[in-house]
């Protein structure tokens, strides 16, 4: 899988997908939330996120049938993966501080997270 990053508005193509599962241009563009991109815009950028790897279709004449060639939770993972080496040092225990140090996890949330580690090493 490509490791190249999705624009917001290619991710927004991705949910679309992912929650479809698959689709032809002119079933996926009303799934758009408002402002809702041109069709030629939104085809355009199917097939971009084609070209990365990240869609793929099935042919129909002229008519081509997309889907997702990667999971969501597969994305997640790249995407995590990637943003925890360029901002984080490659390090989730920095991510966690970070975390902390914006008061988004308290001391409970803490805890919670050194269960399910506990759990996952027996």
């Amino acid at each position: 899988m490509t490791a190249k990053r999705l624009t917001k508005r290619e991710e927004d193509v991705m949910k679309i997908l992912w929650e479809a599962g698959k689709g032809f241009v002119k079933d996926l563009l009303p799934k758009h939330p408002e402002p809702k991109p041109h069709y030629n815009t939104f085809s355009t950028i199917i097939r971009g996120l084609e070209e990365k790897g990240f869609v793929s279709h099935n042919a129909y004449g002229n008519s081509h049938e997309y889907f997702p060639a990667i999971s969501k939770e597969d994305y997640r993972k790249l995407y995590i993966k990637n943003m925890v080496s360029d901002y984080f040092e490659s390090s989730y225990k920095n991510v966690v501080s970070f975390f902390v140090n914006e008061e988004k996890l308290n001391v409970d949330d803490l805890k919670e997270l050194i269960e399910l580690i506990e759990k996952k090493e027996k």
